[in-house]
């Protein structure tokens, strides 16, 4: 009797343990909200069968939502999660940019606002699973579409193909990246359930074995969950890769558009990866705004056709820094700092009406109350801001910069800087001798706008659309400088591989080609920043000064620091940096008026703030409590 008693509290106690172990694995991964609770095993993973997804053998739809973590700062992730819960979302997609993970070639960055495995273990924790869009090329509205500049030190690169010489970055940049992703898969323990292989190669398709092979490089590594790839409808028959499941992105559901899945690829459930809620803005252009009605409307009719969603985006963020893309159909234009998107929360992660009409729907199509919304943090006023010190860019030269002398000029990307990975994002400046004045010609060869200066003086602008200047006659040798700034590389379309900037060719006085250059980095990077502040030449701000020129002030802030929007009336075009922090570019011509800056970037007492105004500088800036994003214009 003893004996089996013994034994019957044994086995009593192990089956406790069992169920202890199950209850912290449901807690942990908050499963009871995203599929049935009989769910005890992780070996299935999503699967496809008889055109819907199942969950480890379970029916499961996808209501997924966008969110980039190296948009978002990292004491914001958290609070965006619960908000997609809040809506009724049950996945998180994001992209991951190769540029930022692999700045300079060989060096390789996941920590901070970069650390990938902490921000796919707080959606695990949140209860949310994860579509992951490793790339290599993401497109995202980023610079190069998330590649690196140094790939195009090579003159025969040829991105997004079998290219040697891309494949086999692509294969180190994967051998560093893989092993954080590979163990928080689903089969795993992990929250991702599925990995998309690259991004809309429909639209681009240059090489018909390239798909198969980044395709490899996921599988080789250690990726065992679904995989997906995703394009618009045109692209959508070129991107196919087989083993994958193809999904399509759009904005207006046209008659026919999820039935045309099944014409390449039968028998499978519809995914909208790309449910485009709003859209980006570019320099000189409207804010987009797309009708919260008409997509939520949208958004029903997928649901209704049975299909899953992702929504691109959920929260947009902020293109902070240099890292904005730009566009390049009829003409370049490159895009702003702000990624708002018009998207479901607004750029600072407040809530918009078509959050409470998606909460609304989701709520009705699930069946049960959702968590609570949670409150959304005030923003703060601080007033104006006195920049009461300046220094020209002229006086910083010869003692912060050491030139690089060459005899021709050299691209940005080319320069020899940064472990031989040369110059990302920024301004370069070109300086060489001339003697007298006459006919300046760019031959197009300025990547993306140079001012133009005799001395010091200010001469004119070369772009695009301008591509000559005549300069002043003058005695003796004089001092002809370029200040080219790199405006954000292209990340749609087929030019990719001509994305290098700065002057890319030679530059001719009177039809004679510019020689003997001292050229200048202003990559504007956090110790160039550091150096800055203690420079000797600071001076009081005149009533009138004219740049390109450092101004700094100081914003004093008495309480815990909270979010706030930076206004520049009456400045003209610069960057911004706040304690270190380089929060965008700045441009009268709009659309976007205001900065956001992040409260966790703020500090309690006196708080840095430098601006690099290239032409025209105001007195003050404003901080205030609401966004300005420019005169809107719905999307047609």
């Amino acid at each position: 009797m003893w004996l089996c008693g013994g034994r019957r509290q044994r086995r009593l106690g192990g089956v406790a343990l069992l169920i202890f172990v199950l209850w912290l694995l449901l807690r942990r991964f908050n499963w009871s909200e995203l599929i049935p609770l009989r769910l005890w095993g992780r070996t299935l993973g999503l699967q496809t069968e008889n055109s819907q997804f199942l969950l480890e053998g379970m029916p499961f739809r996808i209501f997924g939502g966008s969110m980039h973590y190296f948009r978002v700062p990292r004491e914001y992730w958290e609070d965006r999660m619960l908000k997609m819960k809040a809506c009724g979302l049950n996945t998180l997609t994001t992209y991951v940019p190769w540029n930022l993970h692999e700045q300079e070639r060989g060096k390789f960055d996941f920590s901070q606002n970069l650390d990938l495995e902490a921000f796919l273990s707080l959606a695990a924790k949140n209860g949310l699973w994860v579509i992951l869009r490793p790339g290599p090329y993401i497109c995202s509205e980023w610079d190069l579409g998330g590649l690196p500049s140094w790939l195009l030190q090579d003159p025969e690169m040829q991105l997004r193909t079998t290219y040697k010489g891309f494949t086999e970055a692509v294969d180190a940049y994967f051998d560093h990246l893989m092993p954080i992703v590979v163990p928080l898969q689903y089969k795993k323990g992990g929250p991702i359930i599925a990995v998309q292989v690259e991004n809309e190669y429909g639209s681009y398709a240059k090489d018909p074995n390239y798909m198969t092979y980044v395709k490899m490089a996921l599988l080789n590594r250690g990726i065992v969950e679904l995989l997906m790839t995703s394009d618009n409808k045109n692209g959508l028959s070129f991107g196919l890769v087989e083993g994958a499941l193809a999904t399509v992105n759009f904005q207006k559901l046209e008659p026919g558009l999820l039935k045309y899945l099944d014409t390449v690829q039968r028998g499978q459930p519809k995914m909208v990866m790309e449910y485009w809620t709003g859209w980006f803005d570019n320099w000189g252009g409207p804010h987009y705004v797309f009708d919260a009605d008409e997509m939520v409307n949208t958004v029903a009719s997928i649901l209704k056709l049975g299909a899953s969603i992702n929504l691109y985006m959920f929260h947009g963020g902020t293109n902070f820094g240099f890292m904005n893309g730009a566009l390049e159909a009829d003409e370049y234009k490159s895009d702003v700092t702000s990624y708002d998107y018009d998207a479901v929360l607004t750029e600072a992660g407040d809530y918009t009406s078509k959050f409470f009409k998606l909460r609304q729907l989701f709520s009705m199509i699930i069946g049960q109350p959702l968590p609570l919304p949670p409150v959304i943090e005030s923003k703060a006023s601080y007033g104006a801001i006195l920049l009461h010190q300046y220094i020209s860019l002229w006086d910083v030269l010869p003692s912060l910069l050491q030139p690089i002398k060459s005899e021709f000029p050299i691209n940005m990307e080319n320069l020899h800087l940064n472990d031989s990975s040369g110059q990302s994002y920024g301004y370069v400046l070109y300086e060489t001798v001339i003697f007298g004045g006459g006919h300046l010609h760019s031959r197009d060869h300025v990547r993306d706008r140079a001012q133009v200066f005799v001395n010091t003086m200010y001469v004119g602008e070369l772009d695009y659309n301008t591509v000559e200047l005549s300069l002043p006659e003058g005695q003796g040798f004089r001092q002809l400088r370029l200040l080219v700034e790199n405006r954000g590389r292209v990340n749609y379309g087929l030019a990719l591989n001509e994305q290098r900037k700065g002057l890319i060719g030679d530059v001719f006085l009177n039809k004679t080609p510019l020689r003997n250059f001292k050229i200048y980095s202003l990559e504007m990077k956090p110790g160039f920043m550091k150096s800055l502040r203690h420079i000797a030449g600071w001076s009081a701000v005149p009533d009138y000064f004219v740049g390109p020129a450092f101004f700094r002030g100081r914003l004093w802030i008495e309480h815990q620091p909270q979010d706030t929007f930076l206004k520049l009336q009456g400045w003209e075009k610069g960057v911004v940096f706040v304690n270190g922090q380089n929060l965008g570019r700045y441009w009268k011509i709009g659309p976007q008026e205001t900065l956001y800056l992040p409260g966790p970037w703020l500090w309690k007492g006196s708080n840095e703030i430098v601006i690099f105004e290239e032409r025209t500088a105001g007195r003050i800036i404003q901080s205030v409590d609401i966004p300005y994003l420019g005169r809107t214009q719905y999307v047609d």
